[in-house]
């Protein structure tokens, strides 16, 4: 992953904890501020901020001489949409339905289909077949903001369907997402941040550790969990394997998150602008 888009990534990181909960809007000074405590220099950052307002994630607007960003409609709804997956506290209900979505795009517009695959596996499709998608959960306003947004109703087909066979609902699962290897990364994830949990728990207790290094910790620790949302379909109790760690590692983030917050909140005050 090229520095450019690791800095954009962090970017909606900070969009998405903090700058959205104080009006939506920063100063790009001291957005680049926040952001060299994790090592990116003003350049990259600038250039981020300009792909992602040529992306329709961000707008600007100048005050006197100083340029401040903000989310946009599409931005804000992207990140409430993240923020409800990323501080669930338990599997969604399943009403035993499943959401099926059909497109046939043009060869010539081959760049549109890429765009749709990618932000149909972030909102928790799985592809059945070439270009047939479905879903357990009712995501209706994500597909209608999708179709909208790339302006491809013509090309799309949209269906609530119940599934009468040939085998079981967890065996259509399996033909959809590798929930083997998302199970493996939240292993992964488990064994390597409940170490640095207790670790930084003492340190918290003791006092010994600044509000500057808990923002950077509790940045990078929403970051890292935050890649979840483009692996984990996020399925209903009934649909995942019966060893799943999803409600482990969501536990151990909440704690970690819970115990990094007040300084790291602390520090980005002290910065934002």
């Amino acid at each position: 992953m090229d520095k450019q888009f690791k800095t954009r990534s962090m970017i909606f990181t900070l969009y998405g904890d903090y700058i959205r909960h104080y009006g939506n809007v920063i100063w790009i000074g001291s957005l680049i501020q926040l952001l060299e405590e994790f090592g990116h220099n003003e350049q990259s950052v600038r250039a981020a901020v300009s792909r992602m307002s040529k992306q329709g994630w961000l707008q600007s607007e100048k005050r006197g001489n100083k340029s401040y960003y903000s989310l946009t409609e599409q931005g804000k709804a992207r990140m409430e949409e993240a923020s409800k997956r990323i501080y669930r506290s338990e599997s969604p209900k399943w009403d035993g339905q499943w959401r099926m979505l059909v497109y046939s795009i043009p060869e010539s517009q081959r760049h549109l289909r890429d765009e749709l695959r990618k932000e149909l596996v972030w909102s928790g499709f799985g592809s059945l077949t070439n270009s047939c998608w479905i879903t357990p959960n009712p995501l209706e306003e994500q597909v209608h903001r999708l179709v909208e947004k790339y302006d491809i109703s013509q090309y799309v087909t949209f269906f609530n369907a119940t599934y009468e066979g040939m085998s079981s609902p967890k065996e259509l699962v399996d033909q959809c997402w590798d929930l083997n290897d998302v199970n493996a990364k939240y292993s992964q994830f488990i064994k390597e941040y409940s170490e640095m949990y207790y670790i930084d728990k003492n340190l918290v207790e003791k006092g010994d550790i600044s509000d500057g290094q808990c923002f950077v910790k509790c940045a990078s620790l929403v970051h890292e969990y935050r890649k979840f949302l483009f692996v984990d379909p996020n399925l209903p109790e009934e649909l995942v394997p019966n060893q799943w760690l999803g409600d482990s590692a969501a536990a151990l983030f909440s704690d970690y998150h819970e115990l990094l917050q007040t300084p790291a909140t602390r520090f980005f005050e002290s910065v934002f602008e």
